[in-house]
């Protein structure tokens, strides 16, 4: 077909096309909507469904998504879900009454395009680009996962671990720089998304 004319009534304008996105896009599933509490951020290209519980600075980045539809999703505080990750549940069934829930702790940083199903991870835990954490596993506090690492449902990953691989295995211990170095880096997306919050709206 024909070129749009840069000048012409058709010209494309790339903000317009985000200027009727909510700023904080949630949806409620089955009459429960995200609870979102003091300072959180979510793009506006991200989503957060149903039963969610948000904690105080917790950051949602663009394409990410959160849904708590079949079971419940709680972060805390000052944690943060970075660029296309997945962080989903399982429903109850025979077998396990109570499901998979996925809670995450304080001072979480859940890096891009990692998948949490149904997990528990501890606090001050540090997930890898590309990383998957299965149906019942346990992520103690101050663990970091490599990148690009398979948690197996129901694995234990035991506090001060590096681990790596599929399967993850253990490969050695944390050291004290690296577990202060995660709650810095939560520190870092917490003024990130404080500059997020704080531009204007994209222009019509």
């Amino acid at each position: 077909g024909a070129r749009l004319q840069a000048g012409g009534p058709q010209r494309l304008d790339y903000a317009s096309q985000f200027a009727e996105i909510p700023a904080m896009p949630t949806r409620p599933y089955r009459g429960i909507h995200p609870t979102l509490e003091e300072g959180v951020y979510v793009d506006s290209t991200a989503l957060v469904i149903g039963d969610v519980v948000l904690g105080k600075d917790v950051s949602i980045w663009p394409m990410a998504v959160v849904r708590g539809d079949v079971n419940y999703i709680r972060i805390g505080a000052r944690s943060n879900v970075q660029d296309n990750s997945v962080l989903h549940v399982t429903r109850p069934y025979p077998g396990s009454e109570a499901g998979w829930p996925l809670i995450i702790g304080e001072d979480v940083v859940i890096a891009h395009s990692v998948t949490l199903h149904g997990c528990t991870i501890g606090n001050r835990v540090l997930v890898g680009i590309g990383a998957i954490v299965l149906d019942g596993a346990v992520v103690e506090d101050e663990v970091m996962i490599a990148a690009g690492s398979v948690v197996p449902p129901g694995k234990r990953l035991e506090s001060g671990g590096l681990y790596m691989g599929n399967p993850v295995r253990r490969v050695r211990e944390v050291t004290a720089a690296e577990k202060a170095r995660i709650p810095t880096m939560a520190g870092f997306y917490i003024d990130l998304k404080d500059e997020y919050r704080d531009l204007p709206p994209p222009a019509a």
